[in-house]
């Protein structure tokens, strides 16, 4: 089965699930976080298929997560290193270990997020960077930017119906493409 393409959606959640929605690519630049660099070093820790690996770090490449720079001539060799936008990753990967702590380990914690300075635990939170105060329900709702499509101005405002009226249960009307 072909897997659905999000690249022409307005959404940017979709769009962005166009280039690390398979999980081999999250773990991938997962361990491009941890300073591996190296064919030879993501293939031993994730211990995946050569030909698999190829395919995900050409798309890592491809979409500008990571960029390949040769580190031998003889033989030529590659590394893989973290670009912007592949390091703007990080806090995407840091909500993952977040949430997989608070929801997926029952034996208890194998990672935490610590303060260099004092070593203590840190809990990640999503703030605003103009008030640095934290985004939450309450407070802060999803908006139609400039750009939205039909579709994704018909989910928020399915969104708005549903949060002022609870028990009601609006239609959604189906929406054609990937909106």
């Amino acid at each position: 089965m072909q897997r659905k393409s999000f690249e022409g959606s307005k959404c940017p959640i979709a769009r962005s699930l166009e280039h690390v929605g398979e999980w081999w690519s999250i773990l991938i630049l997962r361990d491009a976080f941890y300073g591996m660099t190296r064919f030879d070093e993501f293939q031993k820790s994730l211990d995946i298929a050569p030909n698999m690996l190829t395919r995900r770090l050409n798309g890592l490449v491809d979409s500008g997560l990571l960029e390949r720079r040769q580190y031998s001539d003889r033989p030529p060799r590659f590394e893989y290193v973290l670009t912007e936008t592949g390091r703007d990753f990080r806090p995407v990967l840091l909500a993952f270990l977040t949430w997989g702590n608070k929801h997926f380990a029952p034996e208890g914690l194998s990672v935490i997020l610590s303060d260099v300075g004092t070593g203590k635990t840190v809990d990640p939170v999503l703030v605003d960077a103009a008030n640095g105060k934290p985004i939450n329900l309450v407070d802060h709702r999803i908006a139609a930017g400039p750009a939205a499509s039909e579709g994704i101005r018909r989910r928020i405002a399915f969104a708005a119906e549903k949060r002022s009226v609870p028990d009601k249960k609006p239609d959604f009307p189906s929406e054609t493409g990937n909106a």
